[in-house]
């Protein structure tokens, strides 16, 4: 934690800022960009409901306004080459991180693979913008990194069948249950570690979430 320095929160949605405050209160600064402010506690009656759930509030008096046009400057400033753009469609607050070297961060704008249904709204318009920016590899915040070189390697999940894959991430979800950590899931059922963590963060992150809504969401078979 102590080489953290700044914590920026592509959208206000509980799973992706539910302990940023417990960051903060590490020495965390929490950046926010200036279109986010109307939606920073958002999410905070969803957690007033859920008894269950430790949730400390982001304390507003204690974080960093960023104009997204400033962006550029202020990553500078922070060592950062790239730049921050608003990109709606997911929800109206959301941001992704473009860093120069063309690694593209976009939290929970729809994958490229679903575009073509998206074709005359927001998210399309959101992706005309950034993939002007020529990105070499895109972060999803729910599924797995879609390298748009085509000279990269295929995956080895490329070469398994549907039925294969959606009795796999069934087995990692049986082993997510019993509290198994990733190795052990690796050794129980031969799958990738970088495709278990796909798998465990979708599924502990969206409760009831079944087998197919975790396929729906990780990029497989390079689409």
């Amino acid at each position: 934690m102590q080489d953290i320095g700044y914590l920026f929160i592509s959208h206000f949605h509980p799973d992706h800022m539910g302990i940023a405050q417990e960051i903060a209160n590490s020495g965390v600064q929490i950046v926010v960009m200036d279109i986010q402010q109307n939606f920073i506690h958002n999410a905070d009656q969803i957690f007033e409901k859920e008894k269950r759930t430790k949730f400390i509030p982001i304390d507003d008096s204690k974080i960093r306004i960023v104009s997204i046009s400033e962006s550029r400057a202020f990553l500078s400033e922070i060592g950062i080459n790239g730049e921050i753009f608003h990109t709606p469609g997911h929800s109206d607050d959301s941001i992704s991180l473009y860093l120069d070297d063309g690694f593209l961060l976009v939290g929970d704008l729809n994958p490229l693979y679903e575009l073509e249904a998206h074709i005359g709204t927001q998210i399309a318009d959101s992706w005309d913008v950034l993939l002007n920016l020529k990105p070499k590899v895109v972060y999803y915040g729910h599924a797995k990194a879609a390298v748009l070189d085509k000279s990269a390697p295929k995956t080895s999940l490329e070469k398994v069948s549907d039925k294969e894959i959606f009795s796999l991430v069934k087995k990692i979800m049986k082993c997510i249950d019993k509290g198994y950590s990733v190795d052990i899931i690796q050794k129980k059922t031969g799958a990738d570690p970088e495709f278990i963590q796909d798998v465990a963060r979708m599924y502990l992150t969206h409760q009831n979430v079944s087998v197919q809504g975790i396929l729906d969401r990780i990029e497989i078979k390079n689409k």
